[in-house]
């Protein structure tokens, strides 16, 4: 059960969700590939790759060494787009494509913080002019997301700018609580993949929500939650309460995306070197209540 409603005399708290098959079903940034071909952007051959590595990352998740290569890919494939045009695309299409593959559970969590007094934060390592319109539509109070470098054309670079993955998620969570007052040991996160257990161990409250297969291990070591979120449904008809005005602020340390990327594979080689043993260690299966 979440904690009741927060003392207004006590610190600040918030709940962190991961977007993809934490809030939504896929992966938010390849949900738009058919978008982005029918406005001109990417050709079909591009498609059926974008159509492909979403397979892959719904039938098993993805490991570092597969976000590495979904982020080289995509930052070349978006380079040169105009991004207005993308901006227009995404609120266009959002509601089409979004609204139906968001989870029950996760619409719901995200009523139950609001309503106990929590700030909700999306921190999501897809592009910010993909994850701020879906954090405006779930009602979200700010948003972390990565963010690509735009030329003075207006132009995609093809650069990373802030990349929000693994070690920098939990950075830009203890930077929010500094900056807005948040205590971290009542805070709540939430998130589908073990690259995000640096964003969990941050936090008093850490799930696992349909954890792959290493995190789901950590979180029956550690005794985390474990929830099973596996219900779509149309945000507007299921809550017509989460659309109420947002006001979402995207988090972004200054030029941190190649030190985002080292710090990645840092900690993931340090994680590796621990695995087995983690396996090995037994402890009884998280609760499936927030």
């Amino acid at each position: 059960m979440l904690d009741p409603v927060e003392n207004r005399s006590l610190p600040r708290t918030a709940a962190f969700f991961d977007l993809d098959k934490t809030v939504i079903a896929k992966s938010s940034t390849l949900t738009f590939s058919k978008s982005f071909y029918q406005g001109g952007l990417i050709n079909r051959r591009a498609v059926l790759r974008t159509a492909y590595t979403q397979f892959v990352f719904l039938a098993g998740g993805a490991d570092h060494d597969q976000m590495e290569r979904m982020r080289a890919y995509l930052s070349s494939l978006c380079r040169g787009w105009n991004v207005q045009q993308v901006k227009e695309i995404v609120a266009e299409t959002l509601h089409d494509l979004i609204d139906p593959i968001i989870y029950d559970e996760a619409a719901s969590l995200i009523e139950e913080h609001h309503a106990a007094g929590r700030d909700v934060v999306i921190v999501s390592t897809s592009g910010a002019e993909v994850v701020e319109p879906i954090g405006e539509l779930l009602g979200a109070d700010r948003v972390v997301a990565t963010r690509m470098v735009v030329g003075e054309d207006g132009c995609y670079t093809g650069d990373v700018e802030y990349y929000a993955y693994g070690p920098t998620k939990a950075e830009a969570v203890r930077e929010l609580a500094e900056s807005e007052g948040y205590d971290l040991a009542r805070c709540y996160a939430y998130s589908d993949s073990a690259t995000d257990v640096p964003m969990l161990e941050a936090v008093g409250h850490p799930h696992a929500v349909n954890p792959d297969r290493t995190l789901r291990k950590e979180a029956v070591a550690r005794e985390w939650p474990i929830l099973d979120f596996h219900r779509p449904v149309r945000l507007k008809q299921r809550l017509p309460s989460l659309s109420r005005p947002p006001r979402p602020v995207l988090v972004a340390a200054a030029a941190v995306g190649a030190a985002a990327v080292t710090a990645g594979v840092v900690w993931l080689t340090a994680r590796s070197r621990r695995s087995s043993a983690a396996a090995q260690r037994s402890g009884r299966p998280g609760s499936a209540s927030a």
